[in-house]
């Protein structure tokens, strides 16, 4: 028996959004104003197509993407924590569930040498194409109406789940942890044994609350967290149970 952790990636991991920081690689570090407006609500992935696009007609090369990317900061404690993990790997499975992409996550864990803590990096598959340029698809199609279209979290650790029970694993526990609003459809799928680890005074956290106030909580148990040091404190206290 097992703990599962799911970890979000962006302003979880790192401590930045992976997808804006690209932008430092942007003539004057910038992207033109229609380009930035035409985001629409729910279609990251197609604006962040265009992005790319963007990127590569002004000559912007892998390798200067790579080396932007991998200077992205992780957030406070988070470099303790998945060495901690990488170091109790037979206690946990490790997955992460994040609306970045392939190549992205790549990097940045290779780089850092983390990748091998992780079991599967569920996110939007990316490539670079003939031409060089960097393409991103939709992870998958859904019908869950709270998230955005190219990806539900909730179906992720679901089928994840199932998948694992075929091959005759079971968690003892399932510990989620999150920044994002995409992070409460997941959050809301866990049980009263699991427990939700919303980052401290983001939109998850501040809409687990919210849902507390109308007297709608969630089932699973919830631990605020302000660095990776607080979330290993509890997988500490976890393992001497």
């Amino acid at each position: 028996m097992k703990l599962l952790l799911v970890f979000d990636f962006d302003h979880t991991i790192v401590d930045e959004n992976s997808d804006t920081w690209i932008v430092k690689c942007a003539p004057e570090k910038k992207l033109p104003n229609g380009l930035r407006n035409s985001y629409q609500p729910g279609h990251w992935t197609e604006y962040m197509g265009r992005v790319f696009v963007y990127l590569g007609d002004n000559g912007i090369k892998e390798d200067e993407m790579k080396k932007t990317m991998t200077t992205i900061p992780f957030t406070a404690g988070m470099v303790d924590l998945l060495g901690f993990i990488g170091e109790n790997k037979e206690l946990f499975d490790c997955i992460i569930v994040s609306d970045s992409n392939t190549v992205f996550i790549d990097w940045i864990l290779k780089a850092a040498d983390f990748h091998k803590v992780f079991d599967e990096v569920f996110t939007n598959p990316a490539a670079f194409s003939s031409a060089g340029y960097l393409t991103v698809q939709n992870f998958h199609a859904h019908h869950c109406a709270k998230c955005p279209k190219n990806l539900c979290k909730r179906k992720v650790l679901k089928e994840f789940l199932d998948k694992q029970l075929e091959r005759g694993v079971s968690y003892t526990q399932i510990v989620y942890i999150g920044d994002g609003g995409n992070d409460l459809c997941p959050v809301m799928f866990l049980k009263k044994d699991d427990i939700a680890m919303p980052r401290q005074g983001y939109t998850l956290d501040k809409k687990i609350s919210q849902l507390a106030q109308d007297l709608s909580p969630v089932e699973c148990s919830v631990l605020v967290w302000s660095s990776g040091i607080d979330i290993m404190s509890y997988l500490k206290l976890l393992m001497k149970e």
